[in-house]
């Protein structure tokens, strides 16, 4: 079985499209854990609705590893909340992990907008992730991991500010086998650029990394993170 873990801080607006796009799913051994962070809005309310299970979050770190602490499957399925699987996902993500024995993986993604900067940001992101997946290996808002190698390194590092998921990775390569999974993609909101401009979100995660390389993870507020920054809707965030 496969457990689907969702950190979320008000996220009325996005966590329905989520959720349907999973009830499309022809696979259905799974389970999908919610890890809420204190939301005043609907968040709960919706995720009870889907059948969802609920359990206390924080920031993703610590919302991905309580989800973990309360999952039954041997899988784990960390998705963001503002993302829309196309039908046939699971199936195809399963059969190529089982197939390439990886031991964790992410895919491709694609943006809910039909602006053309973004699809062009979407194939450059693409060809990136598949081009260091060996050397520099990448993994952000879809990620499957096999449980027992999320348990082994102690799931996700919750001192972390930002960039938790980077560091997740390279330490989970150590002893697990990685692999970017291209015969599929996920849909993103494009929120956080709407919000903050495509070009400053870039250069924050660019010197995110740059930091990283040089000082070690990200433990203190110098990139000002905010968990539920951009939790409110815009109509042309999605297709």
């Amino acid at each position: 079985m496969i457990s689907i873990i969702i950190p979320a801080l008000n996220e009325e607006n996005y966590l329905p499209r989520l959720l349907g796009s999973l009830e499309k799913q022809n696979l259905k051994d799974y389970e999908i854990i919610l890890a809420d962070a204190g939301s005043k809005d609907r968040t709960i309310e919706i995720a009870k609705k889907y059948g969802c299970k609920v359990v206390p979050g924080g920031l993703p770190a610590k919302g991905r590893n309580e989800g973990a602490k309360a999952a039954r499957g041997d899988l784990f399925l960390f998705l963001d909340s503002d993302l829309v699987l196309p039908e046939g996902f699971l199936d195809v993500f399963l059969q190529e992990f089982k197939k390439k024995n990886l031991d964790i993986a992410s895919t491709d993604l694609d943006f809910l907008t039909d602006k053309k900067i973004y699809k062009i940001a979407a194939f450059l992101c693409n060809i990136y992730y598949r081009c260091t997946q060996r050397i520099l290996p990448h993994i952000s808002q879809c990620i499957l991991v096999k449980k027992e190698f999320h348990n082994r390194i102690g799931g996700f590092d919750e001192e972390i500010k930002l960039s938790e998921d980077f560091a997740y990775i390279k330490k989970m390569c150590k002893i697990a086998k990685f692999g970017h999974i291209s015969k599929i993609k996920f849909y993103s909101s494009a929120r956080r650029f709407e919000k903050d401009g495509l070009i400053n979100t870039f250069l924050k995660y660019l010197l995110a990394h740059i930091y990283i390389a040089f000082f070690g993870p990200i433990k203190s507020d110098i990139f000002k993170y905010r968990f539920n920054h951009y939790s409110k809707s815009k109509k042309n965030n999605f297709l």
